[in-house]
């Protein structure tokens, strides 16, 4: 049995940017990787989970993740323009769930500001040159 010390080690490791060794833990689907635990992690202890939640509590939530947005991805691919996913297809979808929507709007107006912001940082950087 693993000690407080060693789990809180573990996540440590994590944040520093190692790769831990359950990232390629096969699941129920063969032995795909996981690409979102880290990220999961966190977010299960930011919402009140163990600061080191058990493996198979994260791979589930990313199984779940992924059904997510495969599902949705398809349905956007069906509602649009066949073969593409545009924005205006993902907030078509979303628009009768008040609190995706008012997610997905605040989430395109950030990555606006975000670009205004990096275009005006180039434009200092370069103009001091």
């Amino acid at each position: 049995m693993a000690s407080a010390d060693d789990s809180f080690d573990q996540f440590e490791e994590e944040e520093a940017g190692e790769a831990p060794a359950e990232t390629t833990i096969s699941s129920g689907t063969g032995g795909r990787k996981r690409l979102f635990s880290k990220e999961l992690r966190c977010m299960m202890y930011g919402f009140g989970d163990d600061q080191n939640p058990y493996t198979e509590s994260v791979d589930l939530l990313e199984d779940l993740v992924l059904e997510f947005i495969t599902q949705m991805t398809q349905r956007a691919m069906e509602v649009g323009r066949s073969g593409r996913v545009q924005v205006e297809d993902v907030l078509y979808l979303v628009k009768k769930d008040k609190r995706k929507y008012a997610r997905v709007h605040d989430l395109l107006n950030m990555n606006e500001e975000l670009k205004k912001a990096r275009k005006a940082f180039d434009e200092v950087k370069y103009a001091g040159m």
